[in-house]
């Protein structure tokens, strides 16, 4: 079969919840992914209350029986801790590599094709058509492109795949457990581990994640950060693999396709620029782009039309964030927002809430945040 309704690039969350909703909306799905599933994914691995929605919505699943629950959430600037909460409502600490693996089989068992591995050596997106390095031609009425920051279909639409002054980068390591002990349940979160972005230890059933994340036009040496920050814990990285990847948080999309081709999750920028969380985002995304090519499968060209509209919310939200992400993040402001939520553990509540997907930045409201913002410029 090389003809279908809709050619899905990118099997990861995004990709799979997009091939998964076309299917059980009864369309015809190719689902193509440069890689062979499991595979490796950077990404602190937290599910949050608004991925687990999209998840249980998408699949009707949760997160999976490897993942670590955890209600503990320790807030850090460097070895200075600025709060720890308690009894928070539970994050899911998963591992991408079998998470992104339940997705992929979920798509395929619902009838996705999956060409897997499979590499691009044309992209028509008038036709659509994609043309694999092995000679196989397929074909399709719609396209959506969920292949990650890097995605070789924002480059077809837009001529590059991301812009380079508000790309992110991330690196982390994997550190196993010691034999024998349980994982410490606290996650942390560091403010100052990267300039314009953070360090995450997120504790999994096996052992912890250990990463930071930053503006790459901002972190000459990344490398170096992840170092300094796995010294701090005690931790020495020799001889563990070192993972990076683009991070599109604050890179969103404002025209995220066009006619007929739209673009979900990371390709799309999708990813809070506060947070750096992407997973809701994309399973999100990958449904609505489904839902639109279903709706409009007699006159695809209507197909992004029908995508932006029911994605117009998210962008807004996001549009939100960014404006917080001044905040947070800003080299004059940062440290004054990190000693206001110091001596405020309600904000760092209200913070944790926005982390985890209890609240939206609509239930903030930009007056209140630029309130806070003048606030602290004012007190300086």
């Amino acid at each position: 079969m090389t003809s279908f309704d809709v050619i899905v690039i990118g099997a990861g969350p995004a990709g799979s919840a997009a091939a998964r909703k076309a299917c059980d909306l009864g369309l015809s799905v190719a689902l193509i992914d440069k890689a062979a599933f499991p595979r490796d994914k950077l990404c602190g691995g937290g599910v949050t209350r608004r991925a687990a929605r999209e998840l249980r919505d998408v699949f009707g699943l949760l997160p999976g029986p490897e993942a670590l629950s955890t209600h503990e959430v320790r807030l850090v600037a460097g070895r200075d801790v600025l709060g720890e909460q308690r009894g928070l409502p539970a994050f899911a600490m998963i591992m991408r590599r079998r998470f992104d693996a339940m997705l992929y089989e979920a798509a395929v068992g619902a009838g996705a094709v999956a060409f897997c591995p499979a590499r691009i050596a044309t992209l028509d997106l008038q036709a659509p058509s994609v043309t694999l390095q092995d000679g196989r031609v397929l074909r399709a009425k719609a396209l959506i492109g969920a292949d990650g920051a890097n995605s070789v279909v924002a480059k077809a639409l837009h001529g590059r795949a991301y812009d380079p002054a508000l790309i992110g980068f991330g690196m982390e390591i994997e550190f196993p457990a010691p034999a024998g002990q349980p994982p410490d349940p606290v996650v942390e979160i560091d403010f100052t581990a990267a300039v314009w972005g953070y360090g995450w230890a997120f504790p999994k059933a096996g052992g912890l994640t250990l990463g930071v994340g930053g503006r790459l036009s901002r972190n000459a040496d990344l490398r170096a950060a992840l170092a300094a920050y796995a010294a701090r814990r005690g931790l020495d990285p020799a001889g563990l693999p070192c993972k990076g990847a683009f991070l599109p948080f604050g890179d969103p999309r404002p025209q995220p396709g066009r006619g007929a081709v739209m673009l979900a999750g990371d390709a799309a920028g999708l990813v809070d620029p506060v947070t750096g969380e992407g997973i809701g985002w994309a399973l999100h995304s990958g449904q609505l782009a489904a839902r639109a090519v279903a709706e409009t499968i007699a006159t695809p060209e209507k197909a992004f039309a029908a995508y932006a509209r029911a994605l117009a919310p998210v962008q807004a939200e996001l549009r939100r964030a960014r404006f917080l992400a001044r905040l947070v993040y800003h080299p004059q402001l940062a440290p004054r927002f990190l000693r206001h939520l110091h001596r405020t553990p309600r904000l760092q509540r209200r913070f944790l809430s926005l982390v985890g997907g209890e609240m939206d930045y609509a239930d903030i409201g930009l007056a209140s945040i630029g309130r806070v913002i003048g606030g602290l410029i004012r007190r300086g």
